[in-house]
């Protein structure tokens, strides 16, 4: 069998890397606002279930689509703040998503998703995934 040779970035890009789990204060700020749309208590119980999610991957697209969100532009600050980490070599953490009924929400990570898409609109984005209707 022909061995498949992992792809090089093209010249002129930066490949984002990112770290292999969420960094710990991400939960926290998760939970600020998770304390916004929902009771404490309720906010609590989703971050401990974020805890406990495993690591996946989705396309940047499907979670602004997903969140019925349009991503933020690349001047946003928080946009230019993970894009100098990028460019720094430094990794970005995984996402926090919450799956409802009808749509999702990015609990933490809007602007590394919104980098991502505005890098490569199908570009993958580790997150960990909450399905709150289950």
């Amino acid at each position: 069998m022909a061995k498949v040779k992992a792809a090089k970035p093209e010249i002129g890009t930066v490949p984002i890397r990112w770290l292999d789990d969420v960094a710990e204060h991400d939960y926290a700020a998760a939970q600020a606002y998770l304390s916004l749309r929902l009771d404490e208590q309720r906010a609590s119980k989703v971050i401990t279930r974020l805890r406990k999610a495993p690591v996946t991957k989705r396309r940047a697209n499907d979670i602004l689509r997903a969140a019925r969100l349009d991503p933020a532009p690349l001047e946003d600050p928080g946009v230019i703040k993970d894009l100098i980490k990028v460019i720094e070599g430094k990794k970005l953490s995984p996402v926090l998503l919450i799956r409802d009924v009808d749509r999702a929400d990015i609990a933490d990570g809007f602007h590394r998703v919104s980098l991502v898409y505005r890098i490569d609109p199908y570009g993958e984005v580790p997150l960990r995934l909450h399905d709150a209707g289950a």
